[in-house]
């Protein structure tokens, strides 16, 4: 028992450290542009939450250690922070976007490192995949927030998805079922945070910028449509008992 708390005692000194490091860099924001108090509130919002977030949930899971997986996927959720303060500064004072562009970047660039990290350490967790999952949902929530501001309320859409499924999950148990691996799904998620990010540098001109998350959006409600589609097929296909496999089997070979 007393080993036990010593861990996790650890481990939630880890997770201060993060929500340490993410007042930091908001403080280092404040001094560069001068951040107003819609953005400090927001960031430390953000700090406070994910500290309480992470703090139960690695209480819960009982980790040994924190492992450089969950730290890498800590620094960029210390970047999403970042990313998080100055959206919401955004709409009292005309953002710094080369700095909000390079912070998000870092954080895209960061996404699948988290993983590979995880797999070549044998460190791989269910907390670790949850965690860097939330984090890459909450990014691009907080891009579609900004992206909507040019180009329309209708680009949440993107960042809501999610959510809404989760949130259809609750009075539709059967969208909790587990998916197959999908590399088809994984680069549709990869894309999104890369057109929000280059329709938010606003580098290109506007008709450019809407085709762009108009494709993302697009390939988005495909890959869940799919999803969606699997998981009801699934949930409507009878389930097989042990004592019907033997019959199953001589049916086939007839």
């Amino acid at each position: 028992m007393a080993l036990n708390n010593t861990y996790d005692a650890r481990l939630q000194q880890e997770t201060a450290v993060g929500a340490g490091v993410q007042v930091l860099l908001l403080a280092l924001l404040g001094s560069a542009i001068g951040m107003g108090p819609a953005g400090w509130l927001t960031g430390l919002a953000f700090a406070f939450a994910t500290w309480a977030v992470l703090s139960r949930a690695v209480h819960r899971s009982r980790l040994r250690s924190f492992g450089p997986a969950n730290r890498v996927t800590l620094g960029r959720s210390t970047l999403v922070g970042g990313v998080t303060a100055l959206v919401a500064d955004s709409f009292a004072s005309t953002p710094p976007v080369t700095l909000l562009v390079a912070l998000t970047a870092v954080a895209l660039l960061l996404d699948g490192v988290d993983g590979k990290v995880a797999r070549r350490t044998g460190t791989s967790s269910a907390l670790g995949a949850r965690f860097d999952m939330e984090v890459d949902a909450f990014l691009i929530l907080v891009l579609s927030v900004y992206v909507s501001t040019q180009l329309g309320p209708w680009v949440l859409l993107i960042g809501g998805m999610r959510y809404g499924f989760v949130a259809a999950a609750r009075v539709a148990p059967w969208l909790t079922a587990p998916l197959p691996p999908s590399f088809a799904r994984k680069t549709v998620a990869a894309i999104q945070g890369v057109c929000l990010l280059v329709a938010g540098a606003d580098l290109l001109p506007r008709p450019a910028n809407l085709a762009i998350v108009l494709l993302a959006l697009g390939s988005l409600v495909w890959s869940f449509g799919r999803d969606v589609r699997w998981l009801w097929r699934t949930s409507r296909t009878p389930v097989r008992t042990p004592a019907e496999q033997p019959q199953l089997l001589e049916l086939a070979t007839r």
